[in-house]
């Protein structure tokens, strides 16, 4: 008697590379909205997300594009734009009356100190309640992008062409990068602000 093959073709999804369906359903089990985190080479993106029989639903969105409306003129997919995206997210959420959510990092890889948990920590600290561990959060120093500006103003003493070649985009957009974690602090604060937080 003929049998057809043996093995089991994934689902479409899968097999492109887009969802981790094992991971899915754990998400779905919980019962919770989701704290989704995704980056591009140019952008940050978190959004909260409830799973429905018809399909995802996007509660609120967050993008780093909308960090210029803040004063922002650093890149927009670096550490500091990353947790700032994710503290726009978690006030957003906040504002709704969502108070809990899950982090769902997608297929990127769970790297301690990644712009993923940059931009998770940005939602706890925002009051968003979002389970995960301190040990792979950035350090301060890195969030506020001191390790930037540390390394634009070693280049600028050694070969301020080649500065102004690296940060040519920040030069443009009027940011000396060696001041980036005075102007992040600078946006943190516009950013709480206006959810009528008062920063310190």
């Amino acid at each position: 008697m003929a049998r057809g093959p043996l093995y089991k073709v994934p689902f479409r999804r899968r097999r492109e590379g887009l969802t981790n369906y094992y991971k899915r359903r754990k998400y779905l089990l919980s019962g919770k909205p989701r704290f989704v985190v995704r980056k591009t080479i140019k952008h940050v993106i978190v959004q909260v997300v409830k799973a429905l029989p018809i399909g995802d639903h996007i509660l609120i969105s967050a993008h780093s594009n909308e960090l210029r409306h803040y004063g922002w003129l650093g890149d927009t997919n670096n550490t500091p734009a990353a947790y700032l995206v994710g503290l726009l997210a978690g006030l957003k959420a906040l504002k709704k009356g969502i108070t809990e959510a899950i982090p769902d990092i997608g297929l990127h890889r769970p790297v301690p100190q990644s712009r993923v948990f940059a931009a998770i920590k940005g939602a706890i600290d925002s009051g968003l309640k979002v389970p995960c561990s301190p040990e792979v959060w950035p350090d301060d120093s890195r969030i506020r992008g001191e390790h930037i500006a540390n390394y634009a103003k070693e280049l600028k003493a050694k070969d301020e062409t080649l500065f102004k070649m690296r940060f040519s985009k920040y030069l443009e957009r009027g940011l000396d990068p060696q001041a980036l974690p005075e102007h992040f602090e600078k946006v943190k604060h516009t950013i709480l602000e206006s959810f009528g937080i008062k920063s310190s």
